[in-house]
């Protein structure tokens, strides 16, 4: 049958035998090409992503710094603020176009046009317009996440039920008391939704642009440590990297859970 559900045991055994599929897998291509030739390092076996991770903590003997920790903060710090301004734009915006049919009309073409745009491709206009300090990996963000987001929070509003306006204006509510208390509590889980599938596109525009220009960073580190084919550096950053948008996605969802109680049934 499609969709069965599962016992809760079963789908967490299949989850934990997919990753260890994929660690045998590494280990098994590490141990061929080992045997192949020892001294290539494209895929580095577990002792030598070790010493490469261990590399990346130490201190740096010519930068005096540790690479991770300067990296992390950097990183981070863009990511975080071009988040917070896209994503508290588009709710703003999107409760704006869904619950004001004139907003709508004026901001629906820009916003469907922007959203096809790729932000990695604007690089350059970026670069004109900001410059090349943070000021620009935050504008980028902010850009990529803003459009979809907003359209995605806009449509979210106007599947909103008529019945429930109707009956919040007969009990008198005003326009600011439905849209905070009854349509933003409604809008709120798909909004979070929204913003999980936002971290993704967001940590590719930060790398892509701290491969281009940056001096500090995860994608500036990449891009340094592969052209030395340092991948015992780079398979760690990637594998943080992913680690920690998942466990951004993973708090998200524990809000999302805590806010919406309601929402988690209709799933």
């Amino acid at each position: 049958m499609i969709r069965r559900p599962i016992k809760s045991s079963t789908a967490a055994f299949l989850g934990v035998l997919s990753v260890l599929l994929l660690l045998g897998g590494y280990t098994f291509l590490a141990h061929r090409q080992y045997q192949r030739n020892p001294d290539d390092t494209t895929i580095p076996r577990w002792s030598q992503l070790h010493k490469g991770l261990q590399s990346a903590i130490e201190v740096n003997r010519r930068s005096e710094d540790r690479w991770l920790v300067v990296d992390a903060v950097a990183s981070g710090q863009r990511l975080f603020l071009g988040l917070a301004g896209g994503v508290a734009a588009s709710l703003l915006l999107g409760l704006a176009m869904g619950c004001f049919t004139p907003i709508e009309a004026f901001l629906h073409p820009p916003l469907s046009l922007l959203a096809k745009v790729p932000p990695t491709a604007a690089l350059a206009v970026f670069f004109v317009l900001v410059g090349t300090g943070n000021n620009m990996y935050v504008a980028m963000i902010a850009f990529g996440v803003l459009p979809t987001m907003t359209l995605t929070v806009n449509l979210a509003v106007k599947e909103f039920p008529d019945e429930l306006l109707y009956k919040a204006y007969t009990l008198g509510a005003s326009h600011m008391e439905v849209v905070w208390t009854i349509i933003f509590r409604q809008v709120l889980p798909r909004f979070i939704d929204a913003f999980r599938l936002s971290i993704g596109p967001a940590m590719v525009y930060l790398i892509a642009a701290e491969m281009v220009v940056g001096d500090v960073g995860f994608g500036y580190r990449i891009r340094l440590q592969s052209k030395l084919l340092n991948m015992s550096v780079v398979y760690p950053y990637l594998a943080i990297l992913a680690a920690f948008g998942f466990g951004m996605d993973s708090l998200l969802r524990l809000l999302q859970r805590k806010l919406c109680p309601w929402y988690e049934p209709r799933r």
